[in-house]
C-alpha cells in the first residue's frame, strides 16, 4: 500500500469516527468512490490499526441498523413536501 493510501485510510477512519459518518458522506467529503471507502474500511484498516479499525465498525453497524430509519424519515420528509 503506498503512502497516499495508508493516509487517505487513517483520514476516513477518522473522520467516520469523530462524526459517525456513514460511507456515503464519508466518499462525498474525500472525493472518492463509496466503494473505495468501504475496502478502505474493511479491508485495508485493520492491518494499519486494529483500534481505529474496531471503532469503525461500531460506527458502522450502528449506521446499518439505523438506516432504515433514515430511509423511512426521507420519505416521510418527501411527501410532506409535496402535500405543503
Amino acid at each position: 500500500m503506498n503512502k497516499r493510501t495508508y493516509n487517505r485510510v487513517i483520514l476516513e477512519a477518522e473522520y467516520i469516527i469523530k462524526h459517525g459518518a456513514t460511507v456515503r458522506k464519508t466518499a462525498s467529503v474525500f472525493g472518492v468512490g463509496k466503494s473505495t471507502v468501504h475496502k478502505d474500511m474493511v479491508e485495508r484498516l485493520e492491518p494499519i490499526s486494529t483500534y481505529l479499525y474496531e471503532k469503525v465498525k461500531k460506527v458502522l453497524e450502528l449506521n446499518l441498523a439505523e438506516r432504515h430509519i433514515r430511509g423511512g424519515l426521507a420519505t416521510k420528509r418527501k411527501y410532506q413536501k409535496s402535500v405543503d
